[in-house]
């Protein structure tokens, strides 16, 4: 649980593409902090939003079809407390924001979904793998952050 001291106001989450991880980790904890938190989620390099991704979130009922994948030079509000970084490029280029940003960084190692297991792959399947990586973001979210509530995974 997070203690007052560790309870950031802006959280940026950030990725490679800013497709699958990066934006789900931010609706998750944009629908469990509510508006007492800024959340942004941006990429290294320019992705599309995965529908993968968009279906795992709409099994929590987080509608995640509107979000335009953005990279970390797009953000219009530079100014975070805190950048959860989700892939090793993400965390590098984070590093190098600190440099003009006084932000706290957090590396999160996170599986990326989008590589398959190997050979051929149902849909199924490969949305089991996107659920895996929601629902561990959304237990590292809730242990970071001390939320309570929301969807149950």
């Amino acid at each position: 649980m997070a203690s007052a001291s560790d309870a950031p106001r802006a959280v940026l989450f950030a990725c490679t593409m800013n497709a699958v991880r990066s934006p789900m980790a931010a609706a998750i904890l944009g629908q469990l902090a509510g508006p007492r938190l800024r959340v942004a989620s941006a990429g290294v390099k320019a992705g599309q939003l995965d529908p993968f991704a968009v279906a795992a979130m709409d099994d929590l009922g987080i509608d995640l079809s509107a979000h335009e994948p953005q990279t970390l030079g797009e953000l219009d509000d530079k100014h975070f407390d805190l950048i959860i970084t989700l892939s090793p490029e993400a965390h590098h280029h984070a590093i190098e924001l600190t440099r003009t940003m006084p932000a706290k960084v957090e590396y999160w190692p996170t599986l990326d979904a989008t590589v398959p297991g190997g050979g051929e792959e149902t849909r199924e399947a490969a949305l089991a793998r996107y659920r895996r990586v929601r629902d561990d973001l959304f237990q590292r979210i809730k242990a970071r952050f001390g939320t309570g509530g929301g969807p149950t995974v």
